[in-house]
């Protein structure tokens, strides 16, 4: 089991809720409040995917939780209990980068949000949390250039890593190879078509080919980012479309929160 190393006490072959689990590289993506002194916090962990966790008396001025239950810093946590809402035993802040702020922050929160609704509990994705690494630290640039590719870049790691990116080097209907200069669209229920007259937006075949490329076994996400340059703006609508349709919403919450900032 990925991650057995970290579990101390009761064996690698128990469930994970049966597990003391120790310095397992994660990020907060929410907290609410559950009494005047805790906290329950949506956690994306490396090792084990996204727990939903209690810190008890985080709240209290004392604690030694409250400076780092923060979103986008990469920390490294310690957890266990038998319970669907399991404890929180120790936080420790990895350092690496600031707190994003403006465009930012409220992207950050848009990929927390996203990770919130199409991650299933207690269901790893490594290399999705590697991506997800990655792209806070980009943030954290506060470079506008490279906040959209990074967006781009980790949206398509995203839908490839839960299943939902259909293979970018054929026509998802007949499997046929793309055409180089031919153009094609990204549709959520039809997968990767020809475009036809009236469709505003579309890759050339080529483009899409590489994106497939940069998204290989063996790719880095820093080739994810590369293969973004030339096409950032088209995917931006086709991918929010598609991420949209599988959210099973019109507007994501912190998308509309960034269009009431940019209306002010």
């Amino acid at each position: 089991m990925a991650g057995a190393a970290n579990c101390h006490g009761r064996g690698p072959d128990l469930p994970v809720a049966s597990q003391r689990i120790s310095n397992e590289p994660a990020y907060v993506l929410h907290r609410y409040d559950w009494s005047e002194s805790s906290l329950i916090l949506d956690v994306f962990t490396r090792h084990y995917g996204r727990v939903a966790l209690v810190a008890r008396g985080a709240k209290k001025p004392s604690s030694s939780f409250r400076p780092f239950l923060l979103p986008l810093q990469p920390l490294h946590v310690a957890f266990g209990g038998d319970a669907e809402i399991r404890n929180l035993k120790s936080a420790e802040w990895q350092g690496g980068h600031v707190m994003p702020s403006g465009d930012a922050l409220l992207s950050g929160y848009y990929l927390n949000e996203l990770l919130m609704r199409l991650l299933a509990r207690d269901d790893p994705h490594p290399l999705l949390f590697d991506a997800y690494a990655a792209t806070t630290q980009l943030l954290a640039s506060q470079n506008q250039d490279t906040l959209q590719l990074a967006l781009r870049a980790f949206e398509l790691r995203l839908l490839q890593g839960i299943g939902l990116l259909p293979q970018l080097d054929v026509e998802t209907a007949t499997l046929a190879p793309l055409e180089p200069r031919q153009r094609y669209v990204l549709v959520a229920e039809a997968g990767l078509r020809l475009a036809h007259a009236d469709d505003r937006v579309g890759l050339a075949g080529e483009q899409w080919r590489a994106l497939q490329q940069a998204l290989g076994d063996n790719a880095l996400f820093s080739d994810t980012l590369r293969a973004c340059v030339p096409a950032a703006n088209e995917l931006k609508y086709q991918l929010r479309a598609l991420l949209h349709y599988h959210c099973g919403v019109r507007v994501l919450k912190t998308r509309q929160m960034m269009m009431d900032l940019q209306a002010l």
